[in-house]
């Protein structure tokens, strides 16, 4: 099954947030010193961060520094006397902010995977100057005319192709950030960025809490039939934590539909807990979204307007491969109709569960999981309880994830216990080439925590430049649960596919072989930076990785070969309806973001539910994958008007895979054939060039369509 994943770019600092706040400095910037952590590059390996070193007091001052000392550089660029060249302007500005950069990337990692109220307040005030500083940078006029005269140059310049791929890129990154603006709309401009930052970093602290007081009790054993022992272990374990003795507490994970509720026997506890999901950011307390989500809404169509365009999506979509709305309007239109009417065919066979079961009522959101779940067993003969004892996740990562990528592209692991971490459970790991030569340090994060933000996502900590001679530390950060003590971690298949989904994005930002960082690695548009990721979740049912880590945790036996073909043949089932969820969702994002300056809206639900009308996705039992007062992707993580682009890098991963299936399937020679082509071009060329240099031709939506069995073979 496809999975939906927010997985952040490892863009260079100041494409997200750069440089120049003139307002009032914080009054820790005076606190900065020579004894803070960030003031000097770690001497760890790779630069790795020094955790034992770092404490919460030290990123706001940090940042403060590093923003002021990247304004100092920036502003040398700038008002250089000399002729604009490459080397003086786009090169200088590459190396520019490395402090910024080496503490807002650590900053990140831990307001998103372990956070606490100080670092969230640090997050909230810093994020309107880190908005002002990427203004100051983008919308500096005498810096941007240097860029433009080298810009218009660049045919002359005898340029490498990476070189002048960055000099276009820088072109039109400050052309998109309104470079070309008059004076007096620059300043409305950067109000409605600080503005738009601001609500941005308190919709994702507000998300955090309400998801984790959203948190369902249950007192009674009866309220929990059907889920696993080791799942009411650890729901118990859970709500000892918060001191809810002799009680279980099932936490919230991002989505609108929740894993429980495909166990869960008991009807009350299903509904109370999906209402808990669909619910959590709507009880008019501290925690209620909506105001927030309506604000930005309502500057991002100010911004678009202001930057000539009709619309947030228009502007934003300038630079990804769909390039404007109306493609990707065209796009999803070609997936709803089928699928929209093969989830209504769904719904009919699971109402007919119900009525032979004498249920006496009509199939619900919270009932679709549980019924199908019954269907698929019924028809495959797959219970979810025999599958997980052979998905232990030590056991899936290192003979499933990291022995995939062992035979695709020769690299070895080697786990280091020696480097500090962030929280206990982070686990970190060396890469080797086949040569033995040295690739980055891999951190991998996954069990759940109410500190954490919900969903999984890769990014890095260092990133990999020529330039700046350093190579790739990378993150991975995942949901799963966390098992009783003494217990093994057993996921589902799903969370496997997780694994290997998020481990691809990894692959993408180790194999990154650029001079610059700018465009090094996954700092590539939305709409391709989740095609290696899902590429990489083929290999999950390769024979010969399954069989390598598909191991009973108890016998050590390989999974029986019958056992082997019943997940097989589940996987392509119910995909009509995580396909629609999906649509619902990318179609909330589009409406959000295609309203004008004229558009008045004065009321979060009522718009939701007329966009997923008039999309023809108002499906009563089933739900939007994402709410849109729970949608941290559009409103706090960089996807607005871009969740669309997991779709449409399916299209480009179901294609590739289509390549290797052509061509032999898992080979080294296949996977050194895409690692070159793909994995290590970062954004140094034209994505859709890229792509079809690869494939032969351009995107084709067939192979999705049948892998999401909306047309036969």
């Amino acid at each position: 099954m496809k999975q939906l994943y927010f997985c952040s770019l490892a863009a260079l600092l100041f494409a997200i947030s750069s440089c120049g706040n003139k307002e009032k400095q914080s009054n820790d910037l005076n606190s900065f010193t020579s004894s803070n952590p960030f003031a000097e590059v770690s001497k760890l390996a790779y630069q790795a961060p020094d955790f034992d070193k770092i404490k919460d007091s030290d990123f706001e001052p940090a940042i403060e520094e590093g923003m002021k000392v990247h304004l100092k550089e920036v502003q040398q660029i700038s008002e250089n006397k000399e002729k604009p060249d490459f080397q003086n302007t786009i090169e200088a500005m590459e190396k520019s902010g490395q402090l910024l950069t080496r503490v807002y990337r650590i900053f990140n990692l831990l307001t998103g995977a372990n956070t606490n109220p100080k670092l969230q307040k640090v997050q909230e005030g810093i994020a309107p100057k880190l908005a002002a500083h990427q203004d100051a940078i983008y919308l500096n006029s005498e810096l941007f005319k240097r860029v433009e005269s080298i810009y218009n140059e660049r045919q002359n310049l005898s340029l490498d192709a990476e070189s002048k791929r960055l000099a276009e890129w820088y072109y039109q990154q400050f052309e998109i950030a309104g470079a070309k603006l008059s004076d007096a709309d620059k300043i409305k401009l950067k109000k409605l960025n600080e503005e738009e930052a601001g609500l941005s970093a308190k919709f994702t602290n507000q998300l955090l809490a309400a998801t984790k007081a959203g948190s369902v009790t249950v007192n009674t054993k009866e309220e929990l039939a059907g889920l696993s022992a080791e799942t009411q272990d650890a729901a118990a374990q859970d709500a000892k934590a918060k001191k809810l003795d002799g009680k279980w507490l099932i936490s919230l994970q991002n989505t609108t539909q929740q894993p429980d509720l495909q166990s869960l026997s008991n009807r009350a506890t299903r509904q109370k807990l999906f209402e808990a999901s669909w619910n959590r950011a709507e009880k008019s307390d501290s925690n209620d979204t909506r105001s927030a989500i309506i604000r930005i809404a309502k500057i991002r169509a100010n911004k678009s307007a202001l930057l000539g365009f009709k619309n947030y999506a228009g502007w934003k979509l300038q630079d990804q491969m769909a390039k404007t709305p109306e493609a990707v309007s065209t796009f999803l239109g070609k997936l709803v109709p089928a699928s929209a009417a093969k989830v209504k065919g769904d719904a009919k066979e699971l109402q007919a569960v119900i009525d032979q079961q004498n249920g006496g009522f009509n199939l619900q959101p919270w009932d679709w999981d549980y019924y199908a779940e019954q269907v698929r067993k019924a028809k495959f003969n797959l219970d979810e309880n025999d599958v997980k004892p052979y998905f232990e996740l030590n056991n899936v990562l290192q003979n499933g994830v990291f022995y995939a990528a062992n035979l695709l592209y020769g690299i070895t692991f080697k786990e280091r216990t020696d480097l500090p971490v962030y929280q206990k459970d982070v686990r970190v790991f060396e890469l080797f080439e086949k040569n033995g030569q040295s690739i980055g340090l891999f951190y991998c994060d996954y069990f759940k925590r109410d500190n954490k933000s919900g969903g999984a996502w890769m990014d890095n900590m260092v990133g990999q430049s020529k330039l700046l001679g350093t190579k790739p530390v990378i993150y991975n950060v995942c949901n799963f649960t966390k098992p009783a003590a003494g217990q093994p971690a057993l996921i589902s298949f799903d969370d496997v596919s997780t694994m290997f989904h998020e481990f691809g994005h990894a692959l993408h930002g180790f194999f990154a072989n650029q001079q610059y960082p700018s465009i090094s690695g996954t700092s590539v548009s939305r709409d391709f930076v989740e095609f290696p990721s899902q590429f990489n979740e083929h290999w999950s049912l390769d024979p010969k990785v399954f069989k390598n880590y598909a191991i009973h945790y108890k016998t050590k036996k390989s999974m029986p070969q019958a056992l082997v073909e019943k997940i097989k043949k589940a996987s392509v089932f119910n995909q009509a309806y995580a396909l629609t969820e999906l649509l619902a969702a990318a179609k909330l994002d589009m409406s959000w973001h295609t309203i004008t300056t004229k558009d008045s809206i004065k009321n979060a639900d009522q718009f939701e539910t007329a966009a997923l009308h008039q999309a023809g996705l108002d499906l009563p039992q089933v739900p939007p994958r994402y709410r849109s007062t729970y949608f941290l992707h559009i409103w706090g993580n960089g996807y607005a008007a871009g969740y669309y682009a997991y779709l449409w890098s399916e299209m480009l991963d179901d294609d590739a895979y289509s390549w290797f299936n052509e061509h032999g399937g898992l080979t080294a020679a296949n996977g050194q054939r895409f690692r070159d082509m793909i994995l290590s071009k970062g954004n140094t060329e034209d994505l859709g060039t890229l792509f079809t240099k690869f494939r032969g031709h351009s995107p084709n939506i067939k192979p999705l369509l049948i892998n999401r069995g909306l047309i036969g073979k």
